[in-house]
């Protein structure tokens, strides 16, 4: 819940008057085309230089196969021949195959795939329509009638429809919270995951060598990873984590933890638990900047099966290609952007700056300028590199080239932050309507379900019919922290939509306009 993008934010308490001029400030990212910092480039470029090797052997290795294939057999005679009396030579080159190949095989990564994954989706009794919440709001007695405006107003601007979810807990009056009611919702929404996980890929839950688990703000004892292993009878030697506080980015990074316990641990499989818990983390005050979440976080959450296991390439949908992380915590703004605490009358909350957005755009600028040498063609990596060298040896007022990210990748799953986060990403990259579509529609039938957000949208693009073999997709989060992830994927198959999937009864209805 914490972190991720709200849509929009408030340090201070604005009257309802004021809301309109101050979201207006508030959502703009900054203009990317302002600056790029240097060193992040570099950070892409040694990323990429790291893969050298690899790079060198792989031509060399097709050159020697071309010019062998052309042999007849009195070339490979005399080739015999000259070995013969050259035995200094054979030996020499031998070792340096042999090491070479060695030094291959021991440092190249393992290939992760994503073998398939599962979207949570709550019974319609728990939906919340706008006119429900803003009645059960009202009926609470616990906010004012500024804060209620104020609500009122978020909603209207939000991009959420009206059959997002809220946990059962918040749909009585008064509402009832308590680590029970919690503990049930995040039964609810982690065991419905994995329930259809497991059902769709017939893999047993003793399977599992690897779990990930990640929630922002519910952190029980024991821990949600301890209660899915409890559930399920997973077996004792299982390595469990359990990642808290780290906002709606979190699931990139199980993602990442995950992966690099797949590099040490061979022919296994990888679970990623990623939700975010509503009930003890309502806020029950009047302070404008901790009302946003309430307004745009609703109940989700998702579970990923990834495998290291070379047979499962067959049958798994997408390969991991590369994960990016970004982390702003070093910064004071940026630590404090996404902040729990009391407010004035002791009522917890998550309170959003009213800098958010532009720490996010900061963040994302970090996160790309070392994502674009990883991904993008050569051409655009160019024209990039050569507008910062112009700027850096000659100091002219030179804008930094824009690259074209449409030509790295054809799908993008941006967090379901908010409407404004979608909103200036779309500008900010140059994207198309069809580009940021799975985001939109995504924040409008589920709302911001923080780190699981990227994974229904996905659903989404699957669920349209949308994703080709080779089909490059990048998945992009922000979180608490505050960080900016990214994790790209490659389509290993013309994917379909699997089976009980969160879009199923409903993705004919999808795209729909969606109200300013």
């Amino acid at each position: 819940m914490a972190g991720g993008g709200g849509e929009e934010g408030g340090g201070a308490q604005p009257t309802a008057a004021s809301v309109g001029v101050r979201i207006h400030q508030a959502r703009r990212l900054p203009d990317f085309l302002q600056s790029v910092n240097l060193k992040y480039v570099k950070l892409g470029y040694h990323y990429l230089i790291s893969h050298l090797l690899t790079l060198c052997l792989v031509p060399i290795m097709a050159i020697i196969i071309i010019e062998a294939s052309q042999m007849n057999p009195d070339d490979v005679r005399q080739l015999w021949l000259h070995l013969q009396y050259n035995l200094v030579s054979v030996i020499t080159c031998s070792a340096f195959l042999v090491f070479g190949s060695t030094v291959y095989i021991m440092t190249r990564p393992r290939p992760v795939y994503l073998v398939d994954y599962a979207c949570y989706r709550a019974p319609d009794f728990l939906k919340a329509p706008y006119s429900r919440f803003m009645e059960h709001s009202r009926l609470t007695g616990d906010f004012d009638e500024s804060s209620l405006e104020f609500q009122r107003k978020i909603l209207e601007r939000s991009g959420l429809g009206d059959e997002t979810y809220v946990p059962e807990a918040m749909h009585s009056i008064p509402p009832q919270p308590s680590i029970q009611a919690a503990r049930e919702e995040a039964e609810q929404v982690m065991y419905g995951a994995l329930d259809k996980l497991f059902n769709n890929t017939n893999v047993k839950p003793k399977e599992i060598g690897v779990l990930v688990v990640n929630c922002s703000l519910f952190n029980p004892t024991p821990s949600l990873s301890a209660m899915i292993v409890n559930k399920y009878k997973l077996r004792g030697n299982i390595k469990s984590f359990n990642l808290g506080g780290m906002g709606c980015s979190a699931g990139v990074i199980a993602v990442d933890l995950a992966k690099d316990m797949l590099q040490v641990h061979r022919n296994t499989y990888a679970v990623v638990v990623s939700t975010e818990n509503i009930t003890q983390n309502w806020y029950f005050g009047n302070k404008k900047s901790m009302l946003i979440p309430n307004c745009l976080f609703r109940v989700g959450g998702s579970a990923v099966l990834l495998s290291n296991k070379a047979k499962d390439r067959r049958r798994a949908k997408y390969k991991l290609v590369h994960v990016v992380r970004t982390h702003k915590g070093a910064d004071d703004k940026a630590f404090r952007c996404v902040y729990q605490e009391q407010d004035g009358a002791g009522k917890i909350g998550v309170s959003l700056s009213k800098d958010l957005m532009a720490i996010a755009g900061g963040a994302l600028k970090t996160n790309i300028t070392t994502l674009g040498p990883l991904v993008l063609p050569i051409s655009e990596q160019l024209l990039f590199f050569a507008t910062l060298v112009i700027k850096k040896l000659f100091k002219k007022n030179v804008k930094p080239y824009i690259p074209d990210f449409k030509l790295a990748f054809d799908h993008f799953c941006i967090h379901a932050g908010g409407r404004a986060v979608i909103d200036e990403l779309e500008k900010n990259l140059q994207l198309l309507p069809v580009h940021v579509e799975a985001s939109r529609m995504t924040l409008h039938r589920f709302g911001n379900t923080s780190s699981s957000s990227i994974w229904y949208e996905l659903a989404y693009i699957e669920a349209k019919g949308r994703m080709r073999r080779g089909n490059r997709v990048w998945q992009i989060a922000f979180g608490s922290g505050f960080k900016c992830n990214s994790a790209v994927w490659q389509a290993l198959r013309n994917v379909k939509s699997s089976n009980n999937g969160p879009w199923d009864d409903c993705i004919d209805r999808y795209p729909v306009k969606v109200v300013s």
